[in-house]
């Protein structure tokens, strides 16, 4: 089923209206949908390089208005739409230890999950269900997927397709050790 969503979304990329499908997939991603919207902002900046930044805002825009929407699923909706969302994603088991802490870190956990490969959905839903305050979510959140959207965008204007093997195999990991990094700083010099 997976295989499918990601031809589906990949036959998207060169629909006259592929911005408008950008938009709701990266809304949707940030809620539901399984597939990132890197899977349509890569092909399509290649295609059109000078419209790099308007695909990045398109990306952010809408899946921080997805991330909102995932937030109120969280909210207002756990036991019916959240748990299930978070137990087909394998991460149920954890979102009772989880949420006890996840305030504690919150702008963390939206920031490296906004940047990283981790389901940024699961961290929408559940700054909801924890209660996160409304403002950081979404300040974080427009940080963390500009940050995310942006780089990709610039990287691929700027070096064009040699960028993308390292974009699409490595940029993540090379994210996640620098949130790692940064936070444990914060830590050193917060305890030491």
């Amino acid at each position: 089923m997976l295989q499918r969503l990601y031809s589906w979304t990949m036959s998207l990329v060169d629909h006259p209206r592929a911005l408008w499908a950008l938009a709701i997939v990266s809304f949707i991603e940030s809620s539901i949908f399984p597939i990132p919207p890197d899977v349509l902002m890569i092909p399509m900046i290649l295609a059109a390089p000078s419209r790099a930044w308007l695909i990045a805002l398109v990306a952010l825009i809408s899946s921080v208005l997805g991330g909102i929407f995932g937030y109120a699923i969280g909210y207002f909706a756990y036991e019916q739409i959240g748990e299930p969302i978070l137990m087909s994603l394998g991460k149920a088991d954890a979102v009772a230890e989880f949420s006890t802490r996840f305030n504690d870190f919150g702008f963390w956990a939206v920031l490296g999950a906004g940047i990283t490969p981790f389901p940024y959905k699961v961290i929408t839903i559940m700054s909801g269900f924890t209660g996160m305050p409304m403002g950081t979510f979404i300040a974080t959140s427009i940080l963390a997927r500009g940050i995310r959207f942006f780089l990709v965008a610039g990287l691929l204007r700027r070096f064009g397709e040699p960028i993308r093997d390292f974009i699409e195999n490595r940029l993540g990991l090379v994210t996640t050790v620098f949130l790692v990094l940064l936070f444990g700083g914060f830590l050193v010099v917060r305890y030491l």
